[in-house]
């Protein structure tokens, strides 16, 4: 057995197509959400600043929007139409334009409405250029008029974490990562040996059936560690992602996911006798889930019917607990009808997975 694993693992090595679905697949997924929204950059994009005015508000309206973090603004537009011609490069997301005589206390009809221009196309981003805008002005509405606030808000957080949008999708790149490498590679894996009757040859030897499945299994969850190590040693050390709780629990459930998608994996494997039939149907299994599962957003936007058919599948519950671990440094076990699903999958693959797989076939 020891033989079968090592020659696995070797064959693994060897395999292109398995070691980029197992390691550089994900990564691209990783450096592309790591670059936009590690290293705590949260901007939302760039705005572009005319200033007409020369009064003593302008100006500190001008260094008050310098110095939201979640913008970036530009002052080399010195025309509204210059700075129309980049939002439609798409070199800036919004234009804000301070008129001449905003803010000069010394004129009666002086103008007091600055103009926003956004892009229809970006309608995420021009709420928060709104709110910005908007949050600005209201704070120096206080300071002309000497009045305060009634009603405020109090925004706490529900837990003293730091966390950010960069720690959900790299624990849910790590659920993904474990999906994709699981069910693709070794579906492919192992049409590919029917085909070149490897299963067929394994039957006339006298090492028994289980112990080459064993030792598949056990030489894929060797490149699954190895996987987890890569994703969570970019996401902390190169983008500052955020890990709260146990490094070895969350290894053990990113793992026992592995497992659950290799059973899968086998399934695929009994249902499809060519490489291509087992990818297409491979593709099918994992792409849904993967859009669908959380890895990048929260479920919760999702309409409530499919919600509750998602809840169900295999990478939700799985993402549920990695990041009940990870982000919220909590057991694994405050939740426990997310392992109860994950335990269930395995168990119902399992005895389907060993009755559609068989060495003998091909």
């Amino acid at each position: 057995m020891r033989r079968l694993f090592l020659a696995n693992l070797l064959m693994l090595l060897r395999n292109r197509q398995a070691l980029f679905w197992t390691l550089f697949f994900p990564l691209m997924f990783m450096l592309i959400f790591g670059l936009f929204f590690g290293r705590e950059i949260a901007s939302v994009g760039t705005m572009a600043v005319i200033k007409q005015s020369d009064t003593a508000l302008a100006t500190s309206f001008t260094d008050t929007l310098s110095k939201v973090e979640s913008v970036k603004t530009t002052t080399e537009y010195s025309t509204i139409d210059a700075a129309k011609e980049a939002m439609r490069q798409n070199e800036v997301l919004a234009v804000v334009v301070i008129p001449a005589g905003f803010g000069d206390v010394t004129q009666p009809n002086a103008p007091t409405t600055v103009t926003l221009i956004t892009d229809p196309g970006n309608a995420a981003s021009n709420a928060i250029f709104v709110s910005i805008v908007n949050s600005i002005l209201t704070q120096f509405n206080y300071q002309t008029t000497h009045t305060q606030p009634i009603f405020t808000i109090d925004a706490q957080s529900a837990t003293t974490h730091t966390v950010t949008y960069f720690d959900f999708v790299m624990v849910g790149i790590l659920g993904m990562a474990m999906m994709n490498s699981s069910i693709m590679g070794l579906a492919v894996a192992m049409t590919t040996y029917r085909e070149d009757q490897i299963l067929k040859r394994m039957t006339t030897t006298p090492v028994p059936s289980w112990k080459f499945i064993v030792a598949e299994v056990l030489s894929r969850l060797i490149l699954n560690f190895v996987q987890i190590s890569i994703i969570l040693a970019i996401g902390i050390w190169v983008f500052h992602g955020h890990i709260y709780g146990s490094i070895w629990i969350l290894y053990i459930i990113a793992l026992l996911g592995a497992i659950m998608f290799q059973l899968i994996g086998f399934l695929i494997a009994g249902l499809c006798n060519t490489t291509r039939a087992a990818e297409g149907m491979a593709q099918a299994i994992a792409i849904p889930m993967m859009f669908l599962g959380g890895v990048f957003f929260p479920t919760d936007s999702l309409p409530k019917w499919i919600a509750g058919i998602v809840h169900f599948l295999p990478l939700e519950p799985l993402l549920r607990t990695l990041r009940q671990v990870g982000i919220d440094g909590l057991s694994p076990f405050t939740q426990p009808q997310n392992l109860a699903i994950i335990g269930g999958w395995i168990v119902i693959l399992l005895i389907i997975s060993s009755r559609t797989f068989k060495l003998h076939e091909g």
